[in-house]
């Protein structure tokens, strides 16, 4: 029963937040100041008649015959039925669709590498903390440097390092130009060497956290009475360290991770903008310059759920990795 109250109480909460994330997803735009359709009519004087305007605005659920709350419902609606509307500034594409296209490259790249920031990170930081003292501790400061670096200038100096002297990478983009996206041995081979030199950067500009966030819990759990147990049984320093030190240290940067999962599909704007990467980032860039609300709402829509997903997992993670939680929420 209380792990049966535990997931019923977070499964409401998420349930909550998910509702109050997709209402204020349908408001917030439209406090903005000006509309798509007004937007699109400036930048085509005199080439669009006040008929196609009205049946635009229809078309963009922002017909005024309608009240806002009206408008509400009906995004409701054709939310639920997948209609996420049309991508104002794509030609009138679904949606859908647009998101369809940059989605990929988001997840395979940011994704990729904020996993393997996280293990290295962890597994450097639960390492370090184990040897306290050791020389190991200098990975610390010189990852902390990293970290506080900003992402716009190591993008940067990666580009003219690794790119214009040495020329190991390509500056930009995710393949070749004139590259038909396929799936094929040359093509994933020209994404890999595309996605390398943004991959490295945000692997770097975020191993600092995991180290020192792991390295700290470990400080302090290796000091628990149940550590000190296991070592005076005479278990091998192995077990302890991943059985008992490790384990509980991991909890807390599990939330953090989570949250790193869930901002995956925001991906990173000014690392998609340095390397001209194709992806979730610069179409939210493109969709708010243009004031196009169903793309926006699309790409808002599907960051919030993702991010809910994550938080979901990780309390699910949580909970398996430390009974007591369930104990005590429930």
């Amino acid at each position: 029963m209380t792990t049966v109250r535990f997931f019923a109480r977070r499964a409401a909460f998420y349930l909550f937040t998910a509702w109050a994330a997709i209402t204020i997803n349908f408001f917030l735009p439209r406090m903005m100041k000006g509309d798509p359709v007004s937007a699109y009519m400036a930048r085509n004087q005199g080439r669009i008649s006040p008929e196609a305007a009205a049946s635009l605005r229809t078309l963009f659920g922002l017909d005024s015959d309608r009240t806002l709350l009206q408008q509400y419902g009906d995004y409701w609606v054709l939310m639920l039925s997948g209609d996420l509307g049309r991508a104002f500034s794509k030609g009138l594409a679904p949606v859908t669709e647009v998101i369809a296209v940059a989605l990929p490259w988001t997840i395979g790249l940011v994704g990729v590498a904020t996993v393997l920031s996280f293990v290295i990170g962890t597994s450097l930081g639960a390492l370090i903390g184990w040897n306290r003292g050791s020389r190991a501790d200098v990975v610390v400061p010189v990852a902390t440097f990293f970290s506080t670096v900003p992402y716009f200038w190591m993008g940067l100096i990666a580009i003219a390092f690794f790119s214009t002297t040495l020329g190991w990478f390509p500056a930009s983009h995710a393949y070749d130009k004139g590259a038909v996206p396929a799936l094929t041995l040359d093509f994933v081979g020209q994404v890999i060497r595309h996605g390398t030199l943004p991959a490295l950067t945000i692997v770097l500009a975020s191993l600092g956290g995991w180290v020192l966030g792991m390295r700290n819990m470990m400080i302090t759990v290796l000091d628990e009475d149940y550590v000190t147990v296991a070592q005076a049984k005479g278990l091998s320093n192995r077990r302890v360290l991943t059985r008992y030190a490790a384990r509980n240290a991991v909890l807390p940067q599990l939330s953090s991770f989570a949250l790193a999962l869930g901002f995956i599909v925001g991906g990173t704007l000014v690392m998609e903008l340095v390397f001209s990467y194709p992806g979730v980032g610069k179409l939210l860039l493109d969709a708010t310059a243009a004031k196009d609300y169903p793309l926006m709402q699309g790409l808002f829509l599907v960051i919030t759920l993702t991010v809910l997903v994550a938080n979901v997992l990780a309390d699910v993670a949580y909970a398996v990795l430390d009974p007591r939680t369930r104990q005590t929420e429930a």
